[in-house]
């Protein structure tokens, strides 16, 4: 709600991070419903707390579809795309038949809603390359990010409408 430095007062600032603030807690409301990706930090334990790391929610997904030993991820969906896989994800509910993994198939497509940045990008193709080489990865986006515009959309009155003018 402010275009210039010069019209910016206390108010406006304080309303304007308070609405971050708001909109990171909903996210993290959303996000306490599932039962893998529920967070991005590691506080670490009570005596090492310098361990405290950070682990993007993306790389989690990839490190997620990328590894072998969990046959049945718990927050990520396959999608049946042949009979095969139809008949499997069917039977499931009848017997023990392990559904399909989203890493089984040589493409994997993800796509990104509200945007991706460069270096997301690229970890993606990185991790994907060292977990399941041969795998050929497609990332999609509703609007490739840069840190202009990811404050921009931070700051936007109606983030599910911004301004597309980056």
């Amino acid at each position: 709600g402010c275009d210039s430095s010069l019209k910016l007062t206390s108010q406006k600032a304080t309303d304007a991070v308070d609405g971050v603030f708001r909109c990171l807690r909903d996210i993290a409301r959303v996000r306490m419903h599932m039962k893998q990706f529920h967070s991005i930090h590691n506080p670490g334990s009570n005596t090492h707390q310098a361990s405290a790391s950070y682990k993007p929610l993306l790389k989690q997904v990839v490190e997620e579809i990328c590894n072998p030993d969990r046959p049945d991820p718990v927050d990520i969906e396959h999608i049946s795309s042949g009979l095969t896989d139809l008949l499997k994800t069917g039977f499931s509910m009848f017997m023990k038949v392990n559904r399909p993994h989203p890493g089984d198939h040589p493409l994997l497509i993800i796509f990104m809603v509200g945007g991706v940045s460069v270096p997301e990008v690229k970890m993606v193709k990185d991790l994907v390359a060292a977990r399941k080489p041969g795998t050929q990865v497609i990332v999609l986006s509703s609007v490739l990010l840069t840190p202009h515009s990811a404050v921009e959309l931070l700051f936007a009155p109606d983030r599910l409408q911004p301004d597309a003018h980056f």
